[in-house]
């Protein structure tokens, strides 16, 4: 996902719930999660110092994607996530 498909996803949201609605993060399909939100951050391949410590599989995929990628940390663990979560993720609910 793109960063503007990631915004305009959520301006949609927020124009039909308002601006008062917490964004949580849901992981595991088959066992599902409900996380906070942690920090989120921009990491830029061309940042990296050449000498840093890093694989070889690691220092090959910098080499091949110059591309910046923002990354949206996992917050706390806040429970399972409801039926109606899971549901309206088409995860459906064991």
């Amino acid at each position: 996902m793109r960063i503007a498909e990631l915004i305009e996803q959520l301006e949609d949201l927020r124009q039909d719930l308002g601006d008062d609605v917490e964004v949580r993060l849901a992981f595991q399909p088959s066992w599902p999660f409900e996380h906070s939100i942690g920090e989120i951050v921009a990491s830029d391949p061309a940042d990296v110092d050449e000498d840093e410590d890093e694989d070889d599989t690691t220092r090959a995929a910098r080499d091949d994607d110059h591309v910046p990628v923002v990354y949206i940390g996992e917050g706390r663990q806040l429970g399972y996530l409801d039926t109606a979560g899971a549901r309206a993720l088409g995860w459906g609910r064991r």
